[in-house]
């Protein structure tokens, strides 16, 4: 994984700023990586960072990542092709992305949870068979305006594929966060869902859902009365 920019000020104590774990980052008061056993995913997580994301505290990208055997988490904002992320010759036609963009209403219908869909927003035809064949799907991580900035910087990411969330319930955030969309999620849920769709492996969601609700419940005994925060 690469290593994450220089963090912001915390709320936290001075102990617990001092004291970080070496494989979330976070401070030790918010760390639930112990119990993780990575998950043996067959389709590949890519989870790009804008450099300006610094949530230590309540940032999921990192502890996405450790859930995953096969998971990467880069910083920056550009990068020249998908196959210089990873290391590995890689077809963006084969992978999916998270699409930011508005979709037509209809995109998402009731019995489904996880849509493809072309530039125009609307669902393309034989939706099993387009999801079938990805080999990777793609995150952004940070603020609503920060994955617009990794999206138009990123040209290569016009070839894959286009995937939309309809999500059955809010994000587990709560007050902690103000989403801008209804349909908002972490990082951590949002990847969570796409693997576990793709795969067709419930269990994958369920331990990462886990691991998120640990943090929270960590970072609400911290910050008794928080604000909603972004």
């Amino acid at each position: 994984m690469s290593e994450e920019p220089a963090a912001g000020a915390s709320q936290a104590s001075p102990a617990d700023l001092s004291a970080d774990c070496p494989r979330c980052l976070k401070p030790q008061a918010l760390c639930v990586c112990e119990g993780i056993a990575p998950i043996d995913n067959k389709v590949s997580l890519l989870i790009l960072q804008h450099p300006q994301e610094q949530d230590r505290e309540l940032g999921t990208a990192r502890l996405t990542v450790l859930h995953l055997k096969d998971a990467l988490l880069k910083i920056g904002l550009s990068w020249p092709s998908l196959t210089r992320i990873l290391g590995r010759p890689a077809d963006p036609q084969r992978w999916a992305i998270l699409y930011l963009g508005s979709v037509k209403a209809a995109a998402v219908p009731p019995d489904r949870d996880t849509v493809v869909v072309n530039k125009k927003g609307t669902a393309v035809d034989h939706q099993d068979s387009a999801l079938s064949d990805i080999e990777g799907v793609v995150v952004l991580d940070g603020t609503w305006s920060q994955a617009k900035a990794l999206w138009w910087r990123n040209g290569w990411m016009l070839k894959c594929k286009r995937i939309v969330l309809g999500p059955k319930r809010p994000s587990r955030y709560g007050r902690l966060r103000r989403e801008p969309r209804s349909d908002g999620l972490s990082t951590l849920e949002a990847a969570a869902m796409l693997l576990a769709r793709l795969e067709r492996k419930p269990e994958i969601e369920t331990a990462l859902h886990a691991s998120f609700e640990r943090l929270l419940a960590r970072y609400r005994e911290l910050h008794p009365h928080p604000g909603g925060r972004r």
